[in-house]
């Protein structure tokens, strides 16, 4: 006689990896997100497999020393392999739905293919808002959380990767204020040249911030991620390259369609982005532009999104829920004596621009 089992497409266990992958697949920066550390968004899952709370990335500066040629002695010429390490802190995090009466009727598995739609549009837009939070908090901080004298010693410690506007001379003596004071709706709408100069302040950062490498073709890149006004300029400025520009971009395996390709940057529209109200020159809006290279975001994961249900009213109502175990942070490098003094973005170059919306 046979057992009668289960189509493995529905167990449990099957549909929470299919829900983990499918909410890693379709978030918006999840062609970001890889396990190696050149990727710009960095999955590690050591405590899937271990207790703990913390997770440590590794973070490493290039080796700029000569080495040595022929028969030279190597041994007492080594170079000192600067290393610092960035701790991330993880923590629970879930949400549920009641399902309607009539999906109590239906089996487990039912259950779960009600809800799903919801869990997965909510945990798409929660990885969204974390990520997009962790691009601008300083030092840890949420930006809208942070005091004026955390973002000015925040600008003190990133000046080199820091922009305001079309101009480095708009920072003005590292007073953060101030200096988005000095963002007018005119010369510092964003545009080609100042990606380029953005670019090339991340080429010459200390330490540098590394771009990303395209395995469709090899080549080197960042991702700049602009809110859809600051977008609006760019594009108003690029429109007689924009056919060029999009056949160079569809070569590579980060391009999308209604992205823009500039000077080694792709260029991506994220509407989530802040505006920041009236901080700019006259009182008009600002909202930044993150410029991403390689391991500018850690995300630790111990435990994976999982679905758990629950009867409730005696039994007379359902509900079902998703939780995990992770958290998102910028990586920070210490620049100081300690390992986490002076602390500088390690994969983000921040770009500050006109945010004005359209008339």
């Amino acid at each position: 006689m046979a057992d009668t089992r289960a189509a493995t497409g529905l167990t449990v266990e099957q549909w929470d990896d299919k829900f983990f992958v499918e909410h890693i697949q379709e978030n918006v920066f999840s062609k970001l997100m890889e396990m190696g550390e050149n990727a710009a968004i960095q999955v590690k899952e050591d405590l899937t497999k271990k207790k703990g709370d913390t997770i440590h990335f590794a973070l490493l500066n290039r080796l700029t020393g000569d080495g040595v040629e022929g028969s030279a002695t190597l041994e007492g010429s080594e170079e000192d392999l600067t290393s610092r390490s960035h701790p991330l802190t993880v923590n629970k995090r879930r949400h549920g739905v009641l399902v309607p009466e009539m999906e109590e009727q239906k089996s487990a598995i039912g259950l779960r293919d009600a809800a799903k739609p919801a869990l997965m549009t909510w945990g798409k837009e929660n990885t969204r808002d974390r990520i997009i939070r962790a691009f601008g908090s300083i030092n840890g901080v949420a930006y809208a959380s942070a005091s004026e004298a955390q973002k000015d010693a925040w600008l003190a410690d990133n000046a080199d990767r820091v922009l305001f506007g079309a101009a480095k001379a708009n920072n003005s003596a590292n007073d953060h204020s101030a200096s988005l004071a000095n963002v007018d709706g005119t010369t510092d709408v964003l545009k080609k040249g100042t990606l380029s100069l953005l670019k090339r302040m991340a080429r010459t950062a200390s330490p540098k911030i590394r771009p990303l490498q395209d395995k469709g073709n090899g080549k080197y890149l960042y991702i700049a991620y602009a809110h859809p006004f600051a977008m609006r300029d760019l594009r108003s400025e690029m429109e007689a390259i924009l056919d060029d520009t999009t056949a160079q971009g569809e070569a590579m395996r980060l391009f999308e369609g209604g992205d823009l390709y500039w000077d080694g940057i792709i260029i991506k529209e994220c509407e989530d982005l802040p505006i920041y109200t009236g901080v700019g020159a006259g009182g008009i809006d600002v909202t930044p532009v993150y410029l991403v290279g390689a391991q500018a975001i850690g995300y630790g994961i111990a435990k994976r999104w999982k679905t758990i249900e629950q009867k409730f009213d005696y039994q007379d109502k359902s509900g079902v829920a998703i939780d995990a175990i992770d958290g998102f942070d910028k990586l920070t490098f210490g620049t100081g004596t300690g390992d986490r003094d002076d602390l500088r973005d390690y994969g983000v170059a921040t770009l500050f621009v006109s945010g004005v919306a359209d008339a």
